[in-house]
C-alpha cells in the first residue's frame, strides 16, 4: 500500500495583494505518496506556484492544515522542515559567484548551520548528490558559467544534499532546450523510482509528464484540483476539457493537446503502424478527415505502402501513384484548391 508523506484536507490557498486576501481555491484535498513523481499541470495563472509555496510552508494556507507524516507542517522549525523538504524554484537566484560545489554544500545547512564546518560525511553526501545528477565534472565551475540545464541540475543536487524525502520544483524545465528538458525529467523520474524520493513539480511539458509521471494533478480555476494515476486520469476523460478553448482537443492516443481542425472533406485511409499515423497527420493538416465505415461522400481512398513511403490514390475508379510525402502534399493542396 502506498505510504502517504504529505496530506491535506479541505485547505484554502491564495495570496495577499494590497492588504487584501485573494482566495484562489477552497476545499482542496490531496495526498503525496512516497517514491512517486507527481506532475502538476495547469494553465498560466492557475495558481500552481501558489500551491507549491503553500505545500512547502513558504506561505501559509488560508484555511485547513497540511500534514507531513501526520505532523502539522507549520509546527516544524525552518531547520526541521529543511531536513524533510527541498524546494527548487525557477527564479534565477544570485548564485553566480558560487562554485557548483559551494552551492551544493549549502544543502548541508540544516545539519551544520550557516557557519558550520563540513565533516567528511557531509562532503561525501555533497559528492554523491553531484554524481547522482551528473554535475560532478562542473564542481569547480562557477554557477554563472553553467548552461540553464546544468544550473538546474546543480539546484537539484543541492536539494539532494539536504537528504530530504520530498522535493518540490516549480517549472524545472521552463527555460531548457529539448535535450535538457528530457534529461531533467528523466533524472527526476529516476530519483523517485530508485531513491524513493517524493517529487512534485509543476510543468507545461505535458508530453513528458504523461510519459514519466506516476500521478497527475490537474489544477484549473473552473474544476479545482483533480488527481490520480496518470493512466486513470487519461481514461477518465478529465484531460479532454482541461484547457478552455474550442480550438484545442486532447488526443488520447498520442497524449498531446492538438489544434481542432475544421476537416469537412472525408477520405478513406488504408495503412498500418507509423505510416498510418503520419499519413493521417498530413491529411488532417490539409483539411481532410478520416471517414468511418458507412460514411458517404468520400472523396478518395489513400493506400499507403512503406519502405520507402508511397501512396496510391483511388478516385472515381482511377488510381494515381505518388512516391513521397512531398508529392502527396502537393496532391492534397490541389484537391483543396479545386474544392
Amino acid at each position: 500500500m502506498n505510504e502517504v508523506v504529505i496530506k491535506a484536507q479541505n485547505i484554502s490557498i491564495g495570496y495577499a495583494k494590497s492588504k487584501q486576501i485573494n482566495v484562489l481555491y477552497e476545499n482542496l484535498s490531496f495526498n503525496l505518496y512516497k517514491g512517486e513523481l507527481v506532475c502538476l499541470i495547469g494553465a498560466n495563472g492557475a495558481g500552481k506556484s501558489t500551491l507549491l509555496r503553500t505545500i512547502s510552508a513558504s506561505q501559509p494556507a488560508l484555511k485547513g492544515n497540511i500534514l507531513f507524516d501526520n505532523q502539522n507542517i507549520t509546527s516544524l522549525s525552518e531547520k526541521e522542515l529543511s531536513r524533510q523538504l527541498g524546494l527548487v524554484l525557477t527564479d534565477k537566484t544570485s548564485t553566480g559567484g558560487l562554485l557548483v560545489r559551494e552551492l551544493v554544500e549549502l544543502g548541508r545547512y540544516p545539519y551544520t548551520g550557516f557557519f558550520g564546518q563540513l565533516t567528511d560525511k557531509d562532503r561525501d553526501i555533497v559528492r554523491k548528490a553531484m554524481q547522482d545528477v551528473g554535475i560532478s565534472h562542473k564542481a569547480q565551475s562557477y554557477m554563472a558559467e553553467l548552461s540553464d540545464g546544468e544550473r538546474q541540475k546543480a539546484m537539484i543536487a543541492k536539494a539532494l544534499a539536504q537528504e530530504c524525502p520530498v522535493v518540490l520544483l516549480d517549472e524545472p524545465t521552463a527555460f531548457l532546450d529539448i535535450e535538457s528538458r528530457i534529461e531533467i525529467m528523466n533524472l527526476l523520474h529516476n530519483l523517485a523510482m530508485y531513491q524513493d524520493k517524493t517529487i512534485l513539480l509543476s510543468t507545461h511539458d505535458i508530453d513528458m509528464a504523461l510519459l514519466l509521471a506516476d500521478r497527475l494533478w490537474l489544477l484549473s480555476k473552473d474544476k479545482g484540483l483533480a488527481s490520480g494515476v496518470t493512466e486513470d486520469i487519461i481514461f477518465s476523460g478529465k484531460m479532454d476539457g482541461f484547457f478552455k478553448g474550442e480550438n484545442i482537443v486532447f488526443d488520447r492516443y498520442t497524449g498531446n493537446f492538438l489544434p481542432k481542425r475544421a476537416n469537412d472533406k472525408k477520405v478513406h485511409l488504408k495503412a498500418h503502424g507509423i505510416l498510418y499515423h503520419w499519413t493521417k497527420n498530413i491529411l488532417e493538416r490539409n483539411g481532410f478527415s478520416l471517414a468511418k465505415t458507412g460514411d458517404e461522400n468520400v472523396l478518395f481512398t489513400v493506400l499507403s505502402q512503406e519502405t520507402p513511403p508511397s501512396f496510391s490514390i483511388v478516385k472515381n475508379n482511377n488510381t494515381i501513384e505518388l512516391y513521397s510525402f512531398e508529392q502527396l502534399a502537393a496532391f492534397l493542396k490541389d484537391m483543396v484548391a479545386e474544392s
